[in-house]
């Protein structure tokens, strides 16, 4: 994971178009991140974020039903299943 500051980005904003890897952003005078930016074109980033829901998620683009789909594992993790 490569480390940018922010002054560096405003300088080059063209950072982002071919990024390979992942991009940590670091405030330099705070001395903390700010965020850490993945490339677009990598989709195993996904899957490790997931965790134990990635393969009981709907698998859709309506971002709406993704939400509500999650929502509703957790509900059933947590106070069990409603049905």
């Amino acid at each position: 994971m490569k480390t940018i500051g922010i002054s560096d980005i405003q300088k080059n904003t063209s950072i982002f178009n071919n990024l390979t890897e992942a991009i940590e952003i670091v405030d330099k005078r705070k001395k903390q991140t700010v965020a850490v930016v993945y490339p677009v074109k990598r989709t195993g980033i996904v899957n490790k974020l997931a965790g134990k829901y990635k393969n009981r998620l709907l698998k859709s683009t309506d971002l709406t039903l993704i939400k509500e789909s999650a929502m509703k594992l957790a509900m059933e993790d947590k106070y069990g299943d409603i049905n």
